[in-house]
């Protein structure tokens, strides 16, 4: 599978969390690791990116329309099959921003668990399903072989010196700055930048970024600690229904960007797809896609989810706040 440091651990320790054994994730080492994707995925940008950047214009334009599509599917889905109030609907729809989306719902009045919920399973399911579909059905799987192995004796202490810069200062940067997931993405820029500049050309040590991966996956499964399937079945099924309608609409608009800027169908639905940040742009690194564009584009998205979202329920929250209560009553 692509993948498999993170997947494996997710995909294992969320099925022995849903059976009831009690699992701990390793929530602290996550604030070490995200740094070093970050730094990792900022080595997919190369100079040569500057030529393709104007391709990417059809996917911009679309991108807005799609999040709009998306968002409103999943809400008629959770409202009217699944019959969610108002609040809990709208802020489980959102196609990204799980842990605003969690605060925001429960200022509002919703059910937080259930948000939760909703957003932890949108990430398990958009990976574990994209993984899956494009190792079986396109046969695009992991980059093996000793082409893809970075040593840390293949980097020099310049090198070395370099990629801890790019990624304690990204770090501090994204933060003061109030970047969109600071972690991930203030040290990313720093290391496309250095990359682009060609101030160091190797990507972090190999080893590192596998226990990266183990990490994030096993974080990842344990958000399912405490959730019963007997108890939230419901819940857990309408996630699987909703996370299938947005991966409907995903393949939908993916198309469209075949025959708008040529862009292939499996490099769109990565682009497109509605999974974190983090984990989708592993994705194309682990299947030798274009980095730099999926990993833009997920950028974008979550802007424009953090910022869209608030505004549009500053606009109507009053009346999906109305019809909450009028539901419950």
């Amino acid at each position: 599978m692509p993948l498999p440091w993170m997947l494996g651990p997710m995909i294992g320790c969320g099925a022995i969390a849903l059976a009831g054994v009690p699992v701990l994730a390793p929530t602290g080492l996550r604030q070490v690791v995200i740094p070093v994707i970050g730094v990792m995925l900022g080595s997919g940008f190369h100079p040569e990116l500057l030529d393709h950047i104007g391709s990417w214009a059809g996917t911009l334009l679309l991108l807005p329309a799609f999040l709009a599509v998306a968002a409103a599917a999943s809400y008629a889905f959770y409202r009217f099959v699944g019959g969610y109030d108002p609040v809990n609907a709208f802020f489980c729809a959102a196609p990204g921003g799980l842990n605003e989306m969690i605060i925001l719902g429960g200022e509002a009045g919703g059910d937080e668990t259930r948000i939760a919920l909703a957003h932890s399973l949108r990430v398990f399911l958009v990976i574990s399903i994209i993984a899956t579909s494009y190792a079986l059905a396109l046969d695009i799987r992991a980059a093996r072989g000793p082409d893809t192995w970075v040593a840390v004796t293949d980097l020099s202490l310049l090198d070395t010196a370099i990629l801890l810069a790019t990624g304690g200062l990204g770090v501090l940067a994204g933060k003061r700055l109030h970047l969109p997931a600071p972690m991930l993405f203030g040290p990313m820029i720093l290391s496309a930048a250095a990359h682009m500049a060609e101030i160091v050309t190797v990507p972090p040590p190999s080893l590192l970024v596998t226990a990266a991966q183990i990490t994030i996956g096993t974080i990842l499964g344990c958000r399912f600690a405490g959730v019963s399937p007997a108890s939230m079945g419901r819940d857990l099924l309408l996630g699987l229904g909703a996370t299938i309608v947005l991966l409907c609409v995903t393949i939908v608009f993916a198309a469209f960007l075949g025959p708008l800027t040529g862009t292939p169908l499996a490099q769109g639905v990565l682009a497109f797809s509605p999974g974190g940040l983090t984990e989708m742009s592993l994705l194309a690194l682990s299947m030798d896609q274009d980095i730099a564009y999926v990993s833009t584009m997920h950028v974008i998205r979550i802007v424009l989810v953090l910022f869209g979202m608030p505004l549009i329920f500053r606009a109507i929250g009053g009346r999906l706040i109305d019809g909450s209560r009028k539901s419950k009553d």
